[in-house]
């Protein structure tokens, strides 16, 4: 009985406390180049990653990014 009490106060914190593990950090914005060979999302928009963009750099929501094909850069999201 202690068990399950103690079961489900732990689930029902974590759901309500918004909990997410290191990796899924929530990011509401990425940035991207608009290049056409481009597959990369960044989290910010001085990234050096961003540097060699001949193109115009986007502001666009995680999502669209995903959609897109977009991977996470390697630099900022280890």
């Amino acid at each position: 009985m202690k068990r399950r009490i103690l079961l489900t106060f732990l689930i029902s914190s974590l759901l309500f406390t918004g909990f997410r593990p290191a990796n899924l950090q929530k990011v509401d914005y990425v940035y991207i180049c608009q290049g056409p060979y481009s597959k990369v999302y960044h989290k910010s928009n001085e990234c050096r990653g961003l540097s060699n963009c001949s193109t115009k750099i986007l502001k666009i929501t995680l999502e669209e990014a995903v959609k897109m094909g977009r991977r996470p850069c390697k630099i900022e999201f280890r």
